[in-house]
C-alpha cells in the first residue's frame, strides 16, 4: 500500500489522518500503520504518531524516541499501556522512532504521544499525578499568590490514591469516591489552575519552554476530564455509562486536536474511536450510544480531518475464518485488494459480517459513506 494511492483517495492532505483497527492485538495490523506512518514521515512532512494509549504515560516514550533516557522494553512497557506494550510491532515503531530522530534538531524530530485518557475499561486513574504536574508547573513560573491553592491542599484533598482506585467502583457507584465533597472541591480548583494557565499564557510563552507549556495544557485536560470521569462513576442515574465512555471519547478527542496544533499527526486506534458515526454497544444487556473521538474531531477540523477504516478477512487463531462472499469483508477477499475506495456501491450494499469472536468488529456497511478508505488485511497471522 503505497502512501500516494492513500492520499489521492483524499481531497486534501489532512491534517489529521486517523487510521482504525477493528481488532486489538494483531501486529499484522500495526505493521500496516507502522509502514504508513514511515512514508508519511518521509515523503509529507508528518511529525508525530498518537496511539490509543494513556496520554500521561505516553509521555515516557515520547522523552526516549527524542533521545531521552531508558531501555526500549521498559519504556514501551511501562509507556504504553491498555497491553499494548507486549507488541513486537509498538517495539518496532518505537525503535525505529528513536533512530530517525538521531542527530536531527527538535523541529525535524517525530514525536509519539498517546491520546486515550489515564483511563481503562475497568476504572479511571487517580487525579493526582496531572495535578501535581499541573500545580508544579504554574508555581514554577507564577507568584505564588496567584495560585488558587497550595501543593499540601491538593494532597490532602486527595488523600491515599485507593480511593480514586478502587475496583468495584465501575459497577458499583456507591463505592466511587468522585461525588464526595473532596472530590468537588478538587474540581473547582482543577478548573481554576486551568483557567491560571490560560489566562496567563503571554506570560508563560515568554518564560517557559514550549513543550513544557504544552505537557501543562495535557496535565490540565487530563486532571480534569478525569475528576469529571469520576463524578460520573459515582453517578447511579440510567445515563452513567453513556457519560463515562462520552467523557472518555472528549478526552481522546481534546489531545487529538492539541497536538494537531504542532503539525500533522497518524493517529491510530480502534475503528470505534475514530468513526465519524455515532458508537454504539450493549452493556447489561441495553444498548449505549456516544459520539466517538473521530466524529468530535471531524465537527471541528471538517476537511483537515481523514478517516480510513481497516478491515479484516481472517483472524483463525481467534475462530474468525473467511468471511461469507456477500458481506463486505468477503468481496474484499475474494478480489485481494489492500486499498479501497468505499464509494464501491458494491460495497455499501454488502450484507453485515456477525463475528465469530466478541473481540472482532467487522465494518458496518452503513457508514461507508463516512469513511475515506478501506485498508483491509486478508489474513492476520498468530505470531509468538
Amino acid at each position: 500500500m503505497r502512501v500516494d494511492d492513500v492520499l489521492d483517495l483524499l481531497p486534501t492532505t489532512p491534517r489529521l489522518l486517523a487510521l482504525g483497527e477493528p481488532t486489538h492485538g494483531e501486529d499484522d495490523l500495526l505493521d500496516v500503520r507502522n509502514d504508513l506512518f514511515r512514508a508519511l514521515v518521509e515523503e509529507h512532512g508528518y511529525r508525530t504518531v498518537a496511539l490509543e494509549s494513556d496520554c500521561l504515560r505516553g509521555l515516557l516514550v515520547d522523552d526516549y524516541v527524542t533521545g531521552g533516557p531508558g531501555a526500549l522494553d521498559e519504556v514501551v512497557a511501562h509507556g504504553i499501556t491498555h497491553g499494548f506494550g507486549e507488541s513486537a510491532a509498538n517495539r518496532d515503531l518505537v525503535r525505529w522512532m528513536r533512530a530517525y530522530n538521531e542527530g536531527r534538531p527538535g523541529p525535524e524530530q517525530v514525536r509519539f504521544a498517546g491520546f486515550d485518557g489515564p483511563l481503562e475499561i475497568t476504572g479511571a486513574e487517580s487525579p493526582r499525578a496531572a495535578l501535581a504536574a499541573l500545580h508544579g508547573y504554574l508555581a514554577a513560573h507564577l507568584d505564588a499568590d496567584l495560585l488558587p491553592c497550595t501543593a499540601d491542599t491538593l494532597a490532602g484533598l486527595l488523600g491515599s490514591d485507593d480511593r480514586w482506585l478502587e475496583p468495584a467502583a465501575m459497577r458499583d457507584p456507591s463505592r466511587s469516591i468522585g461525588q464526595t465533597p473532596d472530590a468537588a472541591r478538587l474540581g473547582m480548583l482543577a478548573a481554576d489552575l486551568v483557567a491560571l494557565l490560560h489566562a496567563q499564557t503571554p506570560h508563560l510563552v515568554r518564560v517557559s519552554a514550549p513543550e513544557d507549556l504544552h505537557r501543562a495544557r495535557l496535565y490540565g485536560r487530563s486532571a480534569t476530564g478525569l475528576l469529571c470521569y469520576h463524578f460520573w462513576m459515582a453517578e447511579p442515574g440510567p445515563g452513567r455509562m453513556s457519560r463515562l465512555l462520552g467523557q472518555r471519547a472528549s478526552m481522546m478527542a481534546a489531545t487529538l486536536l492539541a497536538l494537531v496544533e504542532r503539525g500533522p499527526v497518524l493517529a491510530y486506534a480502534h475503528n470505534a474511536h475514530l468513526q465519524r458515526e455515532a458508537s454504539s454497544m450493549r452493556m447489561g444487556g441495553a444498548p449505549v450510544e456516544w459520539w466517538s473521538a473521530g466524529a468530535l474531531v471531524d465537527a471541528r477540523l471538517g476537511g483537515d480531518y481523514a478517516f480510513l477504516a481497516t478491515a479484516l478477512g481472517t483472524i483463525r487463531h481467534r475462530g474468525v475464518d473467511e468471511p461469507p462472499a456477500d458481506t463486505l469483508e468477503g468481496l474484499l477477499y475474494a478480489h485481494d485488494l489492500t486499498l479501497v475506495d468505499p464509494r464501491r456501491a458494491d460495497l455499501r450494499a454488502a450484507t453485515p459480517r456477525v463475528s465469530p469472536w466478541f473481540g472482532y468488529a467487522p465494518l458496518d456497511p452503513t457508514h461507508l459513506s463516512r469513511t475515506d478508505g478501506i485498508v483491509f488485511v486478508k489474513d492476520a497471522r498468530q505470531r509468538p
